[in-house]
């Protein structure tokens, strides 16, 4: 684990806040309820984990839900509380640049196109590579969070952040670690689709913050349609205003067009933005 600072010496804790807090707060939830589970029958409770959890030979077809809910389940203590307080250390500052909106479409992207390039992959090899296949599963917030890594090294990469208490480690090379220890994973172990979610999470993640606009797909769709929009009406009303200049011109007169298709003034007067004559 990994914690943040800009200073060699202090050690400065993020504000638990906003996306981050309701994610980690969403999986505080979903550890101890399923933990509940296991007090009453559990049998139940691996049914409850199974039906959240990231399965190649369902994800896509029919429980298409578990693209969105595999990072929130996970079993193990341990493994919850480390991937968390790390996600509350390298999220919050981006959610703090970047603004809630861009983080929670981030986690959304990474999570379910991830999940289905990792789903189709498994699939695809899965009568090839051991580990891979149909019947294979994968869960948790580790996935999600080498995509905040390499987010993170991407957009600070020069920035220190200190391992364990122990050294100092640039977040681009941390980054590296951590995609490196994954790959080994991939390479070496039997639970392949795990490691597999988690490269491909950051493999989006990374394409996210390189191609996505700063402040979230949403707003750069949103701001491309009005453009779209306003070009249309803008060359919609320079057609107006060419068959108007002829139409005076057949009468007699000349007017002054803009390339706006506003009127302009023969004697060369400025407009008064106030002046609504002048709209049109």
């Amino acid at each position: 684990m990994a914690f943040r600072s800009d200073s060699p010496i202090a050690l400065m804790l993020p504000p638990f806040r906003g996306v981050t807090r309701k994610i980690i707060l969403t999986c505080v939830v979903v550890y101890f309820a399923t933990a509940a589970l296991r007090l009453v029958s559990e049998q139940f409770q691996g049914l409850a984990l199974n039906f959240f959890r990231l399965h190649a030979g369902e994800a896509l077809h029919p429980q298409i839900w578990q693209l969105v809910t595999y990072p929130f389940v996970q079993d193990a203590f341990f493994s919850v509380a480390l991937s968390l307080l790390s996600l509350w250390f390298f999220a919050t500052p981006l959610e703090e640049e970047r603004g809630p909106r861009w983080l929670i479409e981030f986690f959304l992207v990474t999570s379910v196109v991830g999940g289905i390039i990792a789903t189709v992959i498994s699939l695809a090899l899965g009568d090839r590579v051991e580990g891979l296949g149909r019947d294979v599963a994968a869960a948790g917030m580790w996935p999600f969070l080498l995509a905040v890594m390499v987010a993170y090294g991407k957009l600070h990469a020069n920035e220190s952040v200190k391992v364990n208490f122990l050294f100092w480690i640039k977040a681009k090379y941390l980054a590296v670690i951590y995609v490196l220890f994954y790959l080994a994973i991939e390479l070496t172990s039997k639970e392949k689709f795990g490691a597999l979610v988690a490269l491909c999470n950051a493999l989006v993640g990374y394409a996210f913050v390189v191609w996505a606009p700063r402040r979230g797909v949403r707003v750069g769709v949103s701001e491309r349609w009005f453009g779209l929009r306003n070009s249309y009406y803008r060359a919609k009303r320079r057609r107006a205003a060419k068959k108007f200049t002829v139409y005076m011109r057949k009468q007699g007169k000349d007017v002054s067009l803009d390339d706006d298709g506003r009127y302009v003034d023969p004697d060369g007067k400025p407009r008064d933005p106030n002046d609504k004559r002048w709209m049109n």
